[in-house]
């Protein structure tokens, strides 16, 4: 049994429940993937799938060896591969899709992918810094102020917030129901908003 799926998010857009309210969700599309690999006890010391999603049309963009690998599995090239835990891989066979129907309508979910990025960043829009005065004569507006006294201890302390890279990072939203599932469109409405930007690559997980 599969309890995990890879997706693509395609956006935002609103649904009206049965009492009327106008709900958030995130529309995303799930499928299909296909087996490209099977790994089991007897040879890799674990059971797991390995999945391809999303078809790469140009086989330039493709290294050989991946390109021997996706053989196969009927030729169809991959841009993103995911292992996904399973009890017994021999239940599934080479090539085989797997779809949004693998999710119903009120079930929670957890969705994992990567924030959007907002490159560098000074310690205001990073970590919600106050800044200094911004009256006549002061020159301390946004910058950090002191990270550390002189002597003792003579360093700056590990996890000081600083200016540095923001976003990009993996982040998992746990306990999102699903309230919409089109099997024939691939694609499930989960409620509220979920990390990444359009078309950023996420993992769906059965809670």
């Amino acid at each position: 049994m599969v309890t995990k799926l890879i997706g693509k998010k395609l956006g935002m857009t609103r649904y009206f429940v049965e009492e009327g309210r106008s709900v958030p969700v995130t529309l995303v599309k799930t499928g299909p993937c296909v087996v490209v690999q099977k790994k089991t006890v007897d040879r890799d010391g674990y059971e797991a799938i390995q999945v391809g999603f999303d078809v790469q049309e140009k086989e330039l963009r493709v290294n050989k060896p991946l390109r021997g690998h996706f053989a196969k599995s009927g030729g169809k090239l991959y841009r993103h591969l995911r292992e996904l835990r399973v009890d017994k891989a021999d239940e599934f066979e080479i090539g085989q899709e797997i779809k949004a129907d693998i999710f119903s309508i009120g079930e929670l979910v957890s969705v994992s992918g990567r924030t959007k990025g907002r490159g560098f960043a000074g310690v205001i829009k990073r970590w919600g810094f106050s800044g200094g005065k911004d009256t006549h004569g002061t020159r301390s507006h946004r910058v950090p102020g002191s990270i550390g006294s002189n002597t003792d201890p003579g360093r700056v302390f590990k996890g000081k917030k600083m200016p540095g890279r923001l976003g990009f990072e993996r982040r998992t939203i746990k306990n999102l129901m699903v309230l919409d599932v089109r099997p024939e469109m691939d694609v499930i409405a989960i409620r509220g908003a979920i990390p990444g930007s359009r078309n950023s690559i996420l993992e769906i997980t059965k809670i």
